[in-house]
């Protein structure tokens, strides 16, 4: 049984740290307060800004793919994602370049930060049918909190491997296990 592909946006298919901390810098936060792999509103709250300046502020022309992303993509027959960032910004950024995953679920989907059973449901997936892709430790417990398979976007120079961990060095390493 060939396993469907599910990813974390930002880290993970994009590179996009400078153009998050860059929004919220533009609104005057230091860029060492800035912290990633969360959802966007609860980074605003904790640095006492309104999500719609933040979401005005927020260049969705600026988060490039990570070299090799575009090509892994257009391979795909079935894909999806899960992200915490805002859904405006999501959709600008899939919109701009022409990604057509089967279901993408942004912030205001999920009951807190984002988690894999309710892209499973949308999708029609067994846990056991995926593998979640992504950067942070959140990333990993989202899939194992659901039972999925968890891979490293290590691509992605601030991801951190732990243990038991499925490295992917470059995007395309993903095909290996699909």
């Amino acid at each position: 049984m060939a396993l469907v592909p599910l990813f974390d946006l930002d880290g993970t298919l994009l590179d996009s740290d400078a153009p998050l901390a860059g929004a919220f810098v533009a609104l005057g936060v230091a860029p060492e307060d800035v912290t990633y792999g969360h959802v966007v509103a609860d980074e605003c709250r904790r640095l006492g800004l309104e999500l719609d300046d933040y979401l005005d502020a927020y260049d969705t022309a600026a988060a490039q793919p990570f070299a090799g992303v575009e090509d892994l993509l257009a391979t795909l027959d079935r894909w999806g994602i899960a992200s915490n960032k805002a859904d405006r910004s999501g959709r600008a950024e899939l919109a701009r370049l022409g990604w057509r995953p089967e279901t993408a679920l942004f912030a205001d989907a999920f009951d807190g930060p984002k988690a894999l059973g309710p892209l499973l449901a949308a999708m029609d997936l067994a846990a056991s049918e995926v593998v979640f892709v992504g950067d942070t430790g959140h990333d990993r417990r989202c899939a194992t909190d659901v039972g999925a398979r968890f891979a490293l976007a290590a691509w992605n120079p601030r991801a951190r491997p732990e243990a038991g961990d499925l490295v992917l060095e470059r995007p395309g390493d993903l095909l290996g296990l699909l």
